[in-house]
């Protein structure tokens, strides 16, 4: 960093580090025992809106990719998901009991596009957590965990089921973030804790 950087109190972006992600099969037995919310076997990777041939040649080269894991035994192919708000949603889902071969998934996603010259339009990675108490009523607490692939850290973001309007639990995020702050890096910009209403598993 340069002279007239430090005097203006500018600072070079973080690099991203997608090894971070990683660290989520360890941490996700710290949230079990300390918060009792267990993985769905979902996770996507989120980007701004990209199209044209480009792109969906390298969801093709995902496809192959993660299609190839599927004849060792592993999950289904990514699946492309629009939400409502004009974001895509890179998808692929596991069984609950396999949050490792999930986590490599997202990884390959991410270097994959990152690879391909879409690493600007990388906006985020999730993993989705539930209620190990929950039983199918569908109103059991929510969890995803956030990674953000431009500032290299994670946070929580747990959307309340069911009411009216969309509300999240301030509360267990909180709580989330004092049990997986020597896990995890996690966010200290409560600003960028970003609600992402719609994501795929949540």
């Amino acid at each position: 960093m340069g002279f007239w950087d430090t005097l203006l109190g500018r600072t070079r972006p973080v690099a991203p580090d997608l090894d971070r992600l990683f660290g989520l099969p360890s941490a996700a037995v710290t949230l079990e025992a300390a918060v009792g919310l267990t993985p769905t076997g979902t996770g996507a990777v989120c980007c701004a809106t990209a199209e044209g041939a480009a792109f969906t040649e390298v969801y093709e080269e995902v496809r192959a990719l993660l299609d190839a894991d599927t004849a060792r035994g592993g999950g289904p192919p990514v699946e492309p998901v629009r939400d409502e708000y004009g974001y895509s949603w890179l998808v692929s889902r596991r069984t609950p009991d396999a949050l490792p071969a999930l986590v490599s998934d997202l990884h390959a996603v991410n270097s994959t596009l990152e690879g391909s010259g879409f690493g600007p339009q990388l906006l985020c990675s999730v993993v989705g957590f539930h209620d190990a108490r929950d039983r199918g009523a569908g109103d059991g607490r929510r969890l995803g965990l956030v990674y953000l692939y431009k500032r290299g850290t994670f946070y929580p973001f747990a959307p309340v089921a069911g009411g009216t309007g969309q509300r999240r639990d301030s509360a267990l995020e909180l709580q989330v973030r004092a049990a997986l702050g020597e896990e995890l890096r996690i966010e200290q910009d409560l600003g960028r804790w970003f609600p992402i209403w719609g994501a795929p598993g949540l």
